[in-house]
């Protein structure tokens, strides 16, 4: 029988609603100034007239910001770097989460090469040694620099086996009984039974991917080979000081502040389309591999 609820349930609800629309709120309005800011004239946002509505519209500053080819050379790298890192990154996670997943008896040095790895992956050896060591590997100025260091990610490893430790025994059971061996269980039944934790981990290399700069920075030198995030802390207002009568229209048209903003809501937006589609897997792939019978 359902009871009705008490004064202080409904109370409790309403305080919890309010609570959460007001973070949301305020989670909201920082993303919303940003996009009003760089759809706003300068002196608009010198003014500090703009809260979440743009003042005074204007598109100069994306204008400024897209009329580099080089915006999209780097926009391409980024998309290929991605696809590189998920194609390849999902291939080296699958064949390490794999034996991770078996029992002691079947690899009795599981532990041993669980522990090593966490330990040593804790560490980082530094820029300068990683410099040297792509140096004397010829990755100094190659794409390769880009993909490599990302394709093993112990983080989506664990979450990889402790899935494949969560499914019913039985189906191991079931095949080696049948004679598959390792490389059908993988392909032919790991595989197909791990999409909700495989959008997981590719959400995470995407995000991580999309966002890093660093990398870049200290192993690029190639301007056909900078990512968009790298180029995005580079690009500045550039006007010439040899035609005095542009600097105030320029100055007029674009600010750091509506560029910034407009550099910002560019290199969200494929993390907006991208994410919302692939959250409805998220919870299963981070969870599924925590529930015990």
């Amino acid at each position: 029988m359902v009871r009705s609820k008490t004064w202080g349930s409904r109370a409790y609800d309403i305080t919890l609603y309010a609570s959460l629309i007001l973070v949301s709120i305020l989670t909201m309005f920082p993303i919303l100034h940003t996009i009003a800011v760089s759809f706003s004239s300068s002196a608009a946002a010198g003014a500090g007239e703009i809260t979440i509505f743009p003042q005074k519209l204007s598109l100069k500053a994306y204008e400024k910001v897209m009329e580099d080819d080089q915006f999209f050379v780097s926009f391409g790298v980024s998309a290929l770097r991605i696809a590189a890192v998920l194609l390849l990154g999902t291939i080296v996670t699958y064949l390490a989460a794999y034996p991770f997943s078996r029992e002691t008896k079947e690899f009795k040095m599981r532990n041993i090469y669980l522990w090593t790895i966490l330990i040593v992956g804790s560490f980082s050896g530094g820029i300068i040694p990683g410099f040297l060591n792509a140096k004397m590997l010829g990755l100094y100025d190659n794409f390769w620099v880009l993909v490599l260091p990302y394709l093993f990610n112990f983080g989506n490893v664990l979450l990889v086996f402790n899935f494949w430790r969560n499914l019913p025994k039985e189906l191991d059971d079931c095949s080696s009984i049948d004679g598959a061996g390792p490389w059908t269980k993988l392909l032919h039944i790991y595989f197909p039974m791990s999409f909700p934790v495989l959008a997981t981990i590719s959400l995470f290399t995407i995000v991580m991917i999309w966002n890093d700069y660093v990398q870049a920075m200290i192993f690029i030198n190639d301007r056909s080979l900078v990512p968009l995030q790298t180029y995005m802390q580079e690009i500045v207002i550039q006007i010439d000081p040899s035609k005095p009568e542009e600097v105030g229209v320029m100055l007029s048209e674009v600010s750091n502040q509506t560029l910034n903003a407009a550099k910002i809501v560019l290199t969200m937006l494929p993390i907006v389309f991208i994410y919302p589609p692939m959250q409805r897997f998220f919870i299963q792939g981070i969870t599924l591999g925590s529930v015990k019978e």
